[in-house]
């Protein structure tokens, strides 16, 4: 079994600069663009596509204003130096799009490398004994659940509660490939500065002034 990459968090991220803010700041925290040989501007949110990027540092709603007024275009122009390209009216839809996927992608990685665990009865268990870094509840979880398990990773030593996700368990359960994934609870450090790294980029660009509840990580 494969294991996850090395954490990127561990590892000094160098800076890049916001095309649109000019704001500078560890590469892990903003979000590339590339540009296709189509000439067409694409989210690269994994940072691995070949040639020169583009880096933004604000969010979607801040990205959809430049981009209706053609500010975001010529900011990518100057990056890309290249006169020709195409900035699709949806770029903030599909980057944000991106940030989902790749959030649940990361946690389908780390339940495939075994440092997550799910099940009310086994995360109770495990949070009581001060095992878990991470807790996550879905979205539709119900509150009585929720403050179990919250009860339990205090009481072994975690944050005050655990961390809401933005989606139900219908797709929490579809990212793991298990049954009724109602709670998460990572088991290994750097998994959980992992997960909760790809869900605050994700929301972060969805609401740069929302900050998430968020457990020990």
């Amino acid at each position: 079994m494969r294991s996850p990459r090395n954490d990127p968090l561990d590892a000094h991220s160098p800076e890049r600069t916001c095309i649109l803010s000019r704001r500078t700041a560890p590469r892990e925290e903003l979000i590339r663009l590339a540009l296709g040989p189509d000439g067409q501007v694409a989210p690269d949110v994994r940072a691995r596509a070949p040639g020169r990027g583009a880096w933004i540092g604000v969010g979607r709603e801040a990205l959809d204003e430049a981009n209706a007024k053609g500010k975001l275009k010529g900011a990518l122009q100057r990056a890309f130096k290249a006169g020709d390209l195409d900035v699709p009216a949806d770029l903030g839809e599909r980057i944000q799009a991106a940030l989902r996927q790749q959030a649940l992608d990361r946690l389908g990685m780390e339940a495939r490398a075994g440092n997550l665990v799910n099940g009310a009865d086994r995360i109770e268990q495990a949070a009581r004994t001060g095992k878990i870094h991470l807790l996550i509840h879905a979205a539709d979880a119900g509150e009585d659940g929720r403050k179990r398990l919250d009860q339990a990773w205090r009481v072994g030593g975690g944050g005050p509660s655990g961390l809401v996700f933005p989606e139900g368990r219908t797709i929490l359960s579809m990212a793991l490939g298990r049954e009724n994934v109602v709670h998460i609870a990572l088991t290994d450090a750097g998994a959980a500065r992992r997960v909760l790294h790809a869900i605050n980029r994700w929301q972060a660009f969805i609401d740069p002034d929302a900050g998430l509840e968020r457990g020990d990580a």
